[in-house]
């Protein structure tokens, strides 16, 4: 067989030009290539004049999983190199890999991720005789600045990795589907050269397989199992996601750097960003003068001399530009020296807790180069479907907009913001409005940004697309797939349920209110049950807005969650400890259901008072429930006197979080000015003494932040009656440092006076010791 196997590493712009020469010296019949076999009827789509960096993005739904897959191309791509120069030559090109549904690929989310933990032994031996730091500086330096004989060195090198590192089912599968494609095109070739181009990996299995095996019939493209859904669409691509420091598996750092690499060879991509990076610098405020830039210039030129380069590699020119520019120690080893996203984040500034110079080098490097797909490239019905509904709906425009969920195309227009907030699709962002099914807030504020930068709002309806044709279909399927992925977990299926009801999926809210339903009797996490009842009891009760007017299958989740809290309410032990704000706002909702839904759901008010009482005399509790359960008590009608309540809770350890539980549940004691509470409150807490009060505060600064900012201008107020002062309640409520800082001050004074007296130093011990001399 006349066939060619070329092995490359993926966005290498040494294999690029491999490729390119070898396509151009065979001017073969077939350009076979590592790509999505099913997208090979649209290979024409891939040549129709895109700026890349773009990718191939393929999704699969069936009832058993999700699934979506990038195959990612920028211009020095071996594999865009090999569709284009294909072309040129007027070969047959194929896309030869498993689709991206297949099962080979469940653990990837990209087709070009590197394997290289299956021969990392291979390459940190390497690292190790080559003294580099990882395998994107031992790459630089085998074959991106001497090309010379590279195919060799390739070769040599695939072979080494592969001969020490075993395939497993999910390579084999792959290697086998495609040495048949390899016979075939041989065998309907004849004379004429086949090329093949593959991830080095592969190369030596495919060469044995390709010469081992008799079939040379073209093989089927795998179809998806009945009932599955899915589909492949060109997107735009950035830099940005391409690069290893953001945590992109295969492989080439700094894509800018490899462009300029690929456009104009390794001594004008090291003049071109050093420039770049300077400039940048510069735009920030640091002082980069000339005689920074040339000794840049010289360190990097005496690197690239001392570690053997004919010119300067990626890492040579990141190391003399750090030498030059920064003066400063560094806390964290430089990005490069390392495999993956850089340390502190993943940002491709170089991470969170990166020297500012090495940030913009690392950024300088990354580039921001954004993809640009032809006018007349196809998209999924989404992308069409959501321009039209925004438009007919007059969200085409950017900037603010205010919505009345009461009214009817108000409302219209809210489902479709939260459909494309659901989706995750950027420029759509809520600025107010409802935070759960109990909030009574019936008006909303969005801002929109409909400015498509970067292409990242392209890709991401295209991407979104995979869930299903219009809006209301691709917000459903995500919901869904939450649904499925929060499992028994309270706390956020309530989430997605509110999220369902903002989106006007009406299925999907029945659907999660029986999981919901079907989860309470053996749940145990107090917090997320609270976080299902606020939200079902909120979507009960306010069905003009939401459309899920007093279900029935609601009403029993209600019921059945309220029920569930007392009693998990009644069981719970334990000391003193800080308040727990999410078994408080369970307490809380439970309220609210017997407040509002007690006669409707014929809810047991009465069997909740005794668990409330019971609860709230337990000195076993711990103080926050304890102060939850009386306010419950009085908020149902206990008429127990609640300033002696007060005062049984008031020691220093105890006392804010006792606290925390009666505001969460009945702040009111408080603002009723009939009452004595605010009396005993200020007696209480006036007559603590410097230490007791520096314990208590952290607590009781938690529990007054329960009232809002006119109650506790209501409170203030109060306070100054009682005192008979006169003056402004929000002066009081202003001071001129933190109050917790004043305290830790007081404090502290108080410490250096009881040293000083220790030490015989106080005042008034030196003024007598003055006295007597």
């Amino acid at each position: 067989m006349a066939v060619t196997f070329v092995g490359v590493r993926h966005h290498s712009p040494a294999c690029a030009r491999l490729v390119r020469d070898v396509v151009r010296r065979l001017r073969p019949a077939y350009v076979l290539v590592e790509g999505p076999a099913d997208f090979g009827g649209r290979i024409g789509e891939l040549l129709l004049g895109h700026e890349p960096p773009i990718a191939i993005f393929g999704y699969h739904r069936d009832a058993e999983r999700v699934h979506s897959c990038w195959t990612p191309f920028c211009a020095y791509s071996p594999e865009w190199v090999a569709l284009d120069e294909g072309r040129a030559a007027g070969a047959e090109l194929r896309f030869i890999d498993l689709p991206a549904w297949h099962p080979a690929f469940a653990a990837r989310s990209n087709r070009y991720a590197d394997a290289e933990r299956r021969y990392a032994e291979v390459t940190e031996r390497l690292c190790r005789e080559f003294a580099v730091d990882n395998t994107d500086i031992l790459w630089d330096h085998l074959f991106e600045i001497d090309t010379e004989d590279v195919a060799a060195r390739l070769d040599a090198y695939f072979a080494l990795l592969r001969g020490e590192a075993e395939a497993g089912p999910d390579d084999a599968a792959r290697e086998a589907y495609m040495a048949q494609w390899v016979r075939a095109a041989a065998a309907d070739a004849g004379d004429r050269p086949v090329v093949v181009v593959t991830g080095g990996f592969h190369k030596p299995a495919l060469e044995a397989l390709a010469e081992s095996g008799e079939d040379a019939e073209w093989p089927d493209v795998p179809e998806p199992n009945a009932g599955a859904t899915g589909g492949s669409f060109l997107v735009p691509y950035s830099f940005q996601r391409l690069d290893a420091f953001t945590g992109y598996q295969s492989g080439m750092p700094s894509p800018e750097y490899y462009q300029r690499l690929w456009e104009g060879g390794p001594d004008s991509a090291a003049a071109a960003l050093t420039e770049t990076v300077v400039a940048r610098l510069r735009e920030r405020g640091q002082a980069v003068s000339t005689a920074d830039l040339i000794a840049a210039r010289t360190l990097t030129d005496g690197l690239t001399r001392l570690r053997g380069h004919r010119a300067p590699a990626r890492t040579d020119l990141l190391d003399g530009l750090v030498s030059a520019l920064v003066n400063d120690d560094l806390d964290e080893r430089l990005p490069w020296t390392s495999r993956g996203p850089a340390a502190g984040g993943s940002s491709p500034r170089g991470g969170t807790g990166a020297h500012p110079a090495v940030a913009e080098m690392v950024a300088a490097l990354s580039g921001r180069r954004v993809g640009r797909l032809h006018r007349d490239t196809p998209a999924p019905p989404l992308v069409h479907h959501a321009a039209a509904e925004l438009e007919r709906l007059g969200l085409d425009r950017g900037g603010p907009v205010a919505l009345k969920l009461t009214a009817p195309r108000g409302l219209e227009r809210s489902r479709a913001l939260h459909r494309l907030r659901v989706l995750r699709i950027p420029g759509v962002e809520r600025t107010s409005g409802p935070a759960t099914g109990a909030d009574p807030v019936l008006d909303e504020r969005w801002v929109l940004d409909v400015t498509d930068d970067g292409g990242r709002r392209t890709s991401a309806l295209i991407e979104a697309g995979a869930y299903g044709p219009t809006l209301g279909d691709a917000a459903a399927a995500v919901l869904d797939e939450r649904m499925t992925a929060a499992g028994t977990g309270m706390g956020e299926l309530a989430d997605v349920l509110f999220d369902a009801a903002l989106c006007g999926c009406a299925a999907q809210s029945g659907r999660i209110a029986e999981s919901i339903a079907a989860g309470i009797a053996g749940a145990s996490d107090l917090a997320g049950l609270g976080a299902a009842l606020d939200v079902v009891l909120g979507l009960w009760r306010h069905d003009r807005v939401l459309g899920t007017a007093a279900s029935p299958l609601f009403g029993t989740v209600v019921a059945e969650c309220a029920a569930r809290v007392l009693w998990l309410v009644e069981g719970i032990r334990g000391g003193p400890r800080p308040a727990d704000l999410g078994r408080l706002r369970a307490v809380a909702a439970t309220r609210d259901a017997l407040l509002h839904a007690a006669g409707p759901l014929r809810l047991d008010t009465a069997a909740a008072l005794g668990v409330a009482r019971r609860v709230a005399a337990r000195t076993d509790a711990p103080p926050d429930l304890r102060g939850a359960a009386f306010g419950l008590g009085r908020a149902l009608g206990d008429t127990s006197d609640a300033a002696r309540a007060v005062r049984g809770a008031a020691g220093p350890r105890t006392f804010g979080d006792w606290l925390a539980g009666l505001f969460a549940l009945a702040r009111q004691e408080v603002l009723d000015p009939d009452a004595s509470v605010l009396g005993v409150l200020d007696e209480l807490i006036g007559g603590m003494g410097e230490q007791d009060f520096l314990v208590a505060l952290p607590a009781l600064r938690q529990a007054f932040g329960f009232f809002p900012p006119r109650e506790r201008e209501t409170i203030a107020r109060g306070l100054l009656e009682r005192r008979g002062l006169r003056g402004s309640p929000r002066a009081l409520l202003r001071t001129q440092a933190p109050p917790l800082r004043i305290a830790e001050a007081r404090a502290r004074e108080a410490r250096v006076d009881r040293a000083l007296a220790a030490a015989g130093l106080a005042p008034e011990a030196m003024e007598a010791a003055e006295g007597e001399s």
